[in-house]
């Protein structure tokens, strides 16, 4: 028979100060003192948002306001098989407290994962929380424009930009230039200095992602992978996709965040409409981990795309407003 899966509506409880609420699990249940996210199971009929609602009322008493889907993640206990329905709460009424003997504490997301005995299938969405909402593409061109583009991504790091790919496929002379490493090397100081983290394409030579913080792979080089690429502990990996396909590719590679489109007409592809939003948004809940948006977006989609599941967008030209 095929194995059984529990749905399960999870709570990720944000509030502006940049912490998030976990609880302990009461002695009655499996897993007795661990850590985790509130939550509980799909009742028949339910929603992932109506389960929710209901589960955070009865744990800790609190009344959703506003919360949209995130990340569904399927993960195998040793006696279970769960598929966890992330959902990022940002807005409720109500102080969160203990309704069924548990301990609740707010605690810093880039801290999180710290928390000694925490639940096994609570990492993942603590590690995607680090993740920014907004993924910054350079469009330097050329070493004439590089001056007007450093000043851009200046104002854009000012701004708070803290994720960022080098992806310059029209230099002139080719992807792997000298003067278009330099140039790399710029951008590198100045989004070190400002806190962001830069992912360099994988047009780009390999030997330039080990000198940034990860890599992007196109979606023709991800295809040629079987793992995960070998990097530096805290490098980041980042796969572009456009069908089920490339994001279930891009989950058995590990990666910390793929990039979905396009989502809307844009000036780099003419007369293609895009997959739109409904796409996006059934794409998204099978895909496992986060999704950037990519494709006519803006910050005045990124509500938009929260809303239908999306982490965040990705974006040349629209990053900052």
């Amino acid at each position: 028979m095929p194995e059984k899966i529990i749905d399960v509506a999870v709570g990720v409880l944000l509030r502006p100060d940049g912490t998030v609420l976990l609880g302990n699990r009461p002695a009655d249940k499996p897993w007795p003192g661990w850590w985790e996210l509130p939550g509980g199971k799909l009742e028949p009929g339910e929603s992932v948002l109506q389960a929710l609602t209901r589960e955070l009322k009865e744990e800790i008493g609190i009344i959703v306001t506003q919360a949209t889907p995130w990340v569904t993640y399927v993960h195998a206990y040793p006696t279970t098989t769960v598929r966890l329905a992330f959902c990022r709460v940002t807005e409720w009424t109500g102080e969160p407290q203990s309704l069924e003997g548990q301990l609740l504490r707010w605690v810093p997301i880039d801290s999180a994962q710290d928390i000694p005995q925490l639940l096994p299938a609570t990492y993942p969405p603590l590690r995607w929380l680090q993740l920014p909402t907004v993924y910054a593409i350079s469009s330097a061109g050329s070493p004439e424009q590089l001056p007007q583009f450093l000043n851009r991504l200046d104002h854009g790091l000012a701004a708070g930009i803290k994720l960022f790919q080098w992806r310059e496929p029209s230099w002139p002379g080719g992807p792997a230039q000298a003067d278009l490493h330099q140039a790399l090397q710029s951008v590198l100081a100045r989004c070190h200095a400002a806190g962001a983290r830069i992912l360099v394409n994988s047009i780009h030579p390999e030997a330039w992602w080990h000198e940034a913080d990860g890599v992007h792979l196109r979606s023709q080089d991800a295809a040629q992978l079987n793992s995960r690429p070998t990097l530096a502990a805290g490098k980041r990996v980042g796969v572009s996709t456009h069908n089920l396909p490339e994001l279930e590719h891009a989950r058995a590679l590990d990666a910390d965040f793929a990039v979905l489109g396009p989502v809307l007409p844009t000036a780099s592809h003419p007369g293609h409409p895009g997959i739109g939003w409904d796409n996006f948004a059934q794409l998204n809940a099978q895909a496992g981990l986060p999704v950037f948006a990519l494709g006519g977006q803006s910050a005045a989609t990124l509500a938009h795309a929260q809303s239908v599941g999306g982490h965040g967008f990705a974006g040349i030209r629209g990053w900052i407003t």
